[in-house]
């Protein structure tokens, strides 16, 4: 009997050992801070660590920070998961930073849009368009602004705020000046000219900041801004008047998108940890809880949260997509023309 109980003990221990061993296997995911990484922390990751017994451990950092984290690793990565806008993460893909996503069957579940390319994939969309005051268009009798050409309407005059150029924002609209007036990413400079003459004397100031760009909403120095789906919703939510307006020619598409990261030792946590976010559970609660549209369309949303975000054939396929593969080896140099150019 006695032998029986140490060898039931021993058993025991081992299998206590291995559970501890397996815990110990630890995912490295680098993605935004804020409140993003609060729900991660709070709510998304907490299911996949029990489900797969491993720790996840999270790097914060904007995009431009956990590119840089790449190319500076690069070898030697400590990230397993990166998630990033869709402009960097076309770089990722390009400099050789992100493996092949395993086959899974909830890819055929991605819209087309979020199926990036076979190395990384789109788990969440957020849209570029117009944030307005809806109670100063009231008083003022104004129409919401309905096409990207809005933003020549000289009632805007020094009540309309652009992000700069090196934020994702300010790009947006400034391709998609250069669109309306015949020209793309191809042919940036129609979108320069007419955002020099007929556009920036309008702005009241070019504020990358998310945090500053509230305060002029809320202080009411400000009634329009060029600005994200996933910003106006939480502004709304303080109480303020703010609300997402679609331009008719299409917002354009901000994708969160995420890869497994080439030389990780847990590849098959990595490529599990993406499903794990493109699933139903886990997009309803971005869609909630960031105001994120969900990449995965067979997710069903409340009404009152999908009227808020970019959800559904409707709004999904009018979205105006960037050539990313033109824009980024040309970024840098756009940059210094808009310092030079539109904000001198």
């Amino acid at each position: 009997m006695n032998t029986l109980k140490y060898c039931m003990a021993f058993a025991c221990s081992f299998l206590a050992l291995e559970s501890v061993c397996a815990q110990e296997k630890t995912l490295t995911v680098g993605m935004y801070g804020g409140s993003w990484e609060t729900v991660f922390k709070e709510k998304i990751i907490p299911v996949f660590e029990t489900a797969n017994k491993v720790k996840v451990e999270v790097v914060p950092g904007n995009s431009t920070e956990n590119l840089a984290r790449l190319q500076a690793q690069k070898g030697n990565q400590e990230l397993d998961v990166v998630i990033l806008d869709d402009g960097p993460m076309y770089q990722a893909v390009a400099l050789g930073f992100c493996a092949p996503l395993a086959k899974a069957p909830i890819y055929d579940e991605v819209y087309d849009l979020a199926k990036f390319s076979p190395n990384a994939v789109g788990v969440s969309v957020a849209a570029t368009g117009y944030t307005i005051n809806t109670e100063w268009f009231k008083k003022e009798g104004w129409d919401e602004p309905s096409s990207w050409a809005d933003l020549q309407d000289p009632k805007y005059n020094q009540v309309l705020v652009i992000p700069p150029i090196n934020n994702t924002y300010g790009l947006h609209a400034l391709v998609m000046t250069a669109r309306l007036n015949g020209g793309d990413e191809k042919n940036i400079d129609v979108g320069f000219s007419v955002m020099k003459e007929k556009i920036a004397p309008q702005v009241l100031v070019f504020e990358p900041s998310a945090g500053k760009m509230s305060e002029l909403f809320q202080s009411n120095d400000i009634a329009i801004a060029i600005w994200g789906s996933g910003r106006a919703y939480p502004l709304a939510q303080t109480g303020f008047p703010a609300k997402f307006v679609y331009p008719k020619e299409g917002a354009v598409v901000l994708m969160v998108t995420a890869c497994p990261v080439v030389g990780s030792d847990v590849p098959e946590l990595a490529d599990a940890f993406i499903q794990h976010m493109l699933s139903k559970d886990v997009q309803e609660l971005l869609a909630i809880e960031q105001a994120y549209g969900p990449a995965n369309k067979t997710v069903k949303l409340p009404e009152e949260i999908a009227a808020n975000i970019p959800y559904g054939d409707d709004k999904i396929g009018k979205m105006q997509k960037m050539d990313w593969d033109t824009i980024n080896p040309l970024r840098e140099e756009w940059t210094k023309r808009w310092a030079r150019e539109i904000e001198r």
